[in-house]
């Protein structure tokens, strides 16, 4: 399988799998936010409340910016963990 063969860990690899999993962090946090307001939306709707918006989300911003932070801060360490287990130790040579 072409998985078997990886190169040599170098710092721009690195960087840019550090990179690349801060926004698939970030994505995931999009989509959480998104999940959190649909169903948020809907709790209102069925008890006949009002939502307030701001801007053009219902969530407060607080939330918002705590999720965008929650995410990039998961990748990074997603980035982390899986770049040590990749190209470090090579967990799948030692099977």
């Amino acid at each position: 399988m072409f998985l078997n063969i990886v190169g040599k860990p170098t710092k721009i690899k690195k960087i840019a799998y550090i990179f690349l999993s801060v926004i698939l962090g970030l994505l995931l946090s999009f989509d959480l936010h998104a999940l959190i307001e649909i169903k948020y939306l809907q709790w209102v709707f069925n008890h006949g409340l009002i939502a307030r918006f701001y801007g053009s989300c219902a969530l407060p911003p607080v939330l918002q910016i705590g999720l965008i932070i929650f995410g990039s801060i998961g990748g990074l360490y997603l980035g982390k963990f899986w770049w040590q287990k990749i190209y470090i130790e090579r967990f799948w040579e030692k099977k």
